[in-house]
């Protein structure tokens, strides 16, 4: 089915929206889970009308739309953990083999719940101490709640995974080091360094990265101040520079820290926009005023 092919997981679409159909909700979630460890999440944010449904057939038909994967997906993972019928499923025999994946963002998470899968004895590594990667310090708890992810981390480590926060590589153990202790590494640093656009007073006090300003709000809570160490400069008219998902969430996230206008300023038209059209229309919503081309 063309749906499966948009999917980079290759889900059986088809095979859970029927379980579905038929009321077999949790089953439709162990379908689901058999390719992906992270429906709840994905369910959320993944973009899957790039993927999946923009391939669907019914939506290619001019009088319907796409089927709504990702809310069934949601749906599925959400009763799943609300009605107690998570089930960790049986791994095969161990193959004696040891696995370190360095990172425990979506990649990290990923790779180790499919390597214990396969029998394979896996540490994963992080250096916060939370792990989710960019999902608790980069997607803001309005659009993924942390609870969410702590559930979906939950499930993978219930897999045997042996997680291990407060790890950072290069300073408890080199590269070096774990290949002398591992049968292979899988680096799943993510891409953490922002982009900066070269201009005069981007230096200056209150001027951030989306990647500082998200991670200050969302992983170290700056937006409670001084309870919490960090801080976070408060401004009453916002400047965000960018079109995509992130600039959406960092604009979304000055309006709650109390700003009283909130400008995104991009160089191009709306419709070229990477943002995802439903983000774009929830920071329109709640007041995001749009500087475009």
């Amino acid at each position: 089915p063309k749906c499966v092919e948009g999917c980079p997981v290759d889900v059986d679409i088809p095979a859970f929206i029927k379980l579905i159909e038929d009321g077999k909700f949790d089953k439709a979630a162990k379908k689901i889970k058999e390719k992906n460890s992270l429906p709840a999440v994905c369910g959320r944010v993944c973009p899957q009308e790039d993927q999946c449904e923009k391939v669907c057939i019914l939506g290619r038909k001019k009088e319907f739309e796409p089927v709504a994967i990702g809310g069934l997906e949601r749906f599925a993972a959400d009763w799943e953990a609300e009605h107690g019928t998570v089930k960790v499923p049986n791994t095969p025999p161990p193959t004696g083999k040891k696995v370190a994946v360095v990172g425990s963002g979506p990649a990290g998470l990923t790779c180790a719940s499919d390597l214990v899968k396969m029998g394979h004895q896996t540490t994963l590594f992080e250096s916060l101490h939370k792990s989710g990667g960019v999902l608790v310090y980069g997607i803001p708890e309005f659009r993924l709640p942390k609870k969410i992810v702590q559930r979906e981390v939950d499930y993978i480590k219930s897999l045997g995974v042996d997680l291990r926060v407060n790890s950072l590589i290069g300073k408890l153990y080199t590269i070096d080091e774990l290949k002398g202790k591992y049968d292979a590494i899988f680096l799943g640093t993510g891409a953490g360094l922002p982009m900066f656009l070269g201009i005069p007073g981007e230096n200056y006090n209150g001027v951030y990265s989306a990647n500082e300003f998200l991670t200050r709000s969302n992983l170290m809570k700056a937006y409670l101040f001084p309870e919490c160490d960090t801080p976070i400069k408060r401004g009453k008219k916002v400047a965000v520079v960018g079109g995509g998902n992130v600039a959406m969430d960092s604009a979304r996230t000055a309006l709650r820290l109390g700003a009283d206008e909130v400008y995104l300023v991009y160089r191009r038209s709306e419709k070229e926009m990477p943002a995802r059209i439903e983000e774009i229309e929830r920071a329109k919503e709640e007041g995001v005023k749009f500087m475009i081309l």
